[in-house]
């Protein structure tokens, strides 16, 4: 069994601004500085294996200064964990995009989220075989770790915000991927696999 840590990336200027960021490299703000700090000193004092990184700076450094606070070296990024490509609609606020874009209809360049789970899923798969038995920090994206929320959960939707800074368990054995914690509080190790209930709730405008 592999335990995943999923972590969204500390805020940026675009985060602030209510800006669709996507693959665009947009780095992070004194705010989303501290906020990877306060993430790194609530991880002290566990043992950690590995630390990983979407290839974009803002997860980058997010997770350079986790590992600082850990005593973990320079993160490895993995492409696979980069952020979902919004296409035409990156740098746009949510009312931009669908004033441009009305009524669902396709946003040129624009990955679809069944492109962005397989991908991811994918990446999380190739960690597994590599780290057997460890524990993982994966620093990448709200729209990353959403793609795990509905991989494991069989929800359409995930209606919870994801902070930035915030931290999301899976487990990862022969079965597959499963959540163990949305925000996970990282009191201690758990075998708890009981999941939130997430039917009845409804989709929010992505902007990670």
């Amino acid at each position: 069994m592999t335990n995943f840590y999923l972590i969204r990336h500390g805020e940026t200027d675009w985060n602030l601004a209510g800006k669709i960021q996507g693959a665009t490299d947009i780095p992070l703000n004194e705010t989303g500085r501290a906020q990877a700090r306060a993430t790194g000193a609530k991880m002290q004092g566990r043992s950690w294996d590995v630390i990983v990184s979407s290839p974009l700076s803002r997860a980058v450094e997010t997770a350079q200064i986790i590992a600082s606070y850990i005593g973990l070296g320079e993160p490895r990024t993995v492409p696979g964990i980069v952020e979902r490509n919004y296409g035409a609609a990156e740098g746009l606020t949510g009312p931009e995009v669908e004033a441009l874009y009305p009524d669902d209809a396709p946003v040129p360049g624009r990955e679809t989220r069944g492109e962005v789970q397989e991908r991811v899923v994918a990446a999380l798969h190739e960690l597994a075989a590599e780290f057997r038995g460890k524990n993982v920090i994966v620093v990448c994206h709200g729209g990353v770790i959403r793609a795990m929320l509905h991989e494991t959960t069989g929800t359409s939707f995930f209606h919870e915000r994801i902070i930035n800074g915030s931290v999301h368990s899976f487990h990862h054995d022969d079965d597959g991927l499963s959540l163990v914690h949305f925000n996970d509080p990282l009191d201690a190790l758990t075998d708890d696999l009981t999941l939130p209930d997430f039917e009845d709730q409804q989709p929010l405008e992505r902007r990670d």
